[in-house]
């Protein structure tokens, strides 16, 4: 003994008529819109430019203050420039990065 269950759907046919599923309209671009949202805005590539730049100028400062010679240490690599300025650029270079991609364009 088979029990038919009663079909709830609002979008199927009663029991004997065949199913038809009606479905939600959809929008068609033309080839020549120009109206493609993008994930990011204008503002967000200039941050995004401008957190490269940042980090790019936090790690040439970092650079240098070797000793020529290898038996002779030097002092000019604990320097307030690179063991202070460098990473604190670095680091906010990565924070304007972040800000960049967290924040919402404006459409």
């Amino acid at each position: 003994m088979a029990i038919k269950k009663k079909q709830t759907s609002k979008n199927l046919k009663p029991a004997g008529e065949k199913a038809v599923f009606e479905a939600a309209p959809t929008k068609t671009k033309a080839v020549g819109d120009s109206s493609v949202a993008f994930a990011f805005g204008k503002e967000n590539y200039q941050l995004l430019v401008l957190g490269l730049i940042v980090i790019t100028v936090g790690f040439l400062l970092m650079i240098g203050g070797g000793s020529d010679d290898p038996n002779v240490f030097s002092e000019d690599i604990f320097s307030f420039r690179r063991m202070t300025l460098a990473p604190i650029l670095i680091l906010a270079g990565y924070i304007i990065e972040i800000f960049a991609i967290m924040k919402k364009p404006k459409h």
